[in-house]
């Protein structure tokens, strides 16, 4: 960070609008974001970046991601089939085992993230009573490596089940002491066979520690209806509204509209937020009704090139381009809604501070060539600018070819 105290004025941009702006920082730290002035003290030995009218976007904030599962990093491993959540699960472990270190496999991911752009993310580390916290422990190390770069909020997830994998509660407890913040949950009834046993242990670890909740839901129609509702009721009951969320909510995908109404109502009163990321192959909560009932809707990468689908690369632009893609956002406002979900919501969810482009925040952004937001999100270009603690730091390897490579040798070129 030697050079995070230089005074840079980043002039000749364009905001998510479209409008002019222009960016000072100091010590790291935006001091100046706005219009363009023409009294811009440029002559006080400040260092002036032309952006040429290229667009201007805060980094990214991944609200859903699985470090410790990741084959980036590793060689490729074709995707299992498997016809049961018990076989996937049991695949996995297979795999993992057999793949390169965990840190060296988080390592490549976390290095990858953040050269799209990525400045913070919640990850879902596997904690249980077989995998103890070895995962969680593998995971904070990466993250202590890489903790200039990325703020990354830890989910202790019980993908084995809580109630029908004995012992993952003491575990879990065991998690919340080593550092996680949030405690994690899946399918009360169609994994685990005892909801109400298990959002009594989640809810009453958050309870007791301060934790919040994050609770991974695939259950359909009215099974995942009836959850939502436990859930929502519960986090009114332990004073937790803004504090839990429900990750991927297919059933919300899979219901009437005044069904959808009434658990839409439920919880924005219960303050419970919704990730999605629109998986390519299944229903999904319909983002923009339930935005508009007041629930607040995030999205994250979730799985990337592991054992549950081969897709995905960390980048957080292309996830809301896939948002808008799924959900049929065509217009400018809607493919906003779609970096929304990328950006200022699930940086609320996790409670990144310093986070966006204002005075006295971190001075942290991604420059596009691009003439705004929505254009930005449709076509999900992938060259660009990182720009971290005021100064320059990377961006998504350029392919380099040798240049006798490239010169023509078979005729002319063709026009």
């Amino acid at each position: 960070m030697s050079s995070s105290g230089h005074h840079r004025i980043f002039k000749g941009a364009v905001d998510a609008d479209g409008n002019p702006l222009t960016l000072a920082t100091r010590d790291g730290r935006f001091t100046y974001v706005g219009a363009p002035m023409p009294d811009m003290p440029e002559a006080t030995g400040a260092q002036i970046v032309d952006l040429q009218g290229k667009l201007v976007l805060p980094g990214f904030v991944d609200g859903h991601i699985h470090l410790d599962k990741s084959f980036v990093g590793d060689r490729w491993r074709p995707h299992r089939c498997a016809t049961t959540l018990r076989e996937r699960l049991a695949a996995e472990k297979q795999e993992i085992a057999a793949a390169a270190p965990m840190a060296q496999r988080a390592d490549a991911l976390m290095r990858q993230t953040v050269s799209f752009g990525t400045v913070s993310m919640r990850c879902h580390v596997d904690v249980d009573a077989s995998t103890g916290l070895t995962h969680l422990n593998e995971v904070m190390a990466m993250r202590d490596k890489w903790r200039e770069w990325l703020d990354i909020e830890l989910v202790a997830f019980p993908q084995a089940g809580v109630m029908s994998c004995p012992g993952t509660a003491e575990v879990l407890e065991d998690a919340v002491r080593a550092g996680v913040q949030v405690i994690g949950g899946i399918d009360p009834t169609t994994l685990d066979g005892d909801p109400h046993g298990q959002l009594n242990v989640i809810f009453g670890i958050a309870e007791k520690h301060g934790t919040k909740i994050d609770i991974h839901l695939h259950e359909p129609g009215d099974i995942g209806l009836a959850q939502l509702h436990r859930i929502a009721s519960r986090t009114q009951a332990g004073g937790l509204q803004g504090r839990v969320s429900v990750s991927h909510a297919y059933g919300l995908g899979d219901i009437g509209a005044a069904e959808l109404d009434t658990i839409a109502r439920a919880l924005a009163d219960a303050g419970v937020c919704i990730m999605t990321n629109a998986p390519g192959d299944r229903a999904f909560p319909p983002i923009l009704r339930l935005r508009e009932a007041g629930v607040c809707v995030f999205t994250g990468s979730d799985n990337i090139q592991d054992s549950w689908w081969p897709y995905g690369n960390g980048d957080m632009l292309q996830r809301a381009m896939l948002i808008g893609y799924r959900s049929g956002f065509y217009t400018d406002d809607d493919l906003r809604v779609a970096l929304e979900m990328a950006t200022t919501a699930a940086a609320r969810v996790i409670g990144k501070a310093d986070y966006g482009l204002h005075v006295g925040n971190e001075a942290s952004f991604v420059v596009f060539d691009a003439p705004h937001a929505a254009a930005a999100v449709a076509a999900a270009p992938a060259a660009r600018a990182v720009i971290r603690h005021g100064r320059y730091w990377g961006g998504p390897a350029q392919l380099a070819l040798d240049p006798a490579l490239l010169r023509d040798t078979a005729g002319s070129t063709p026009t």
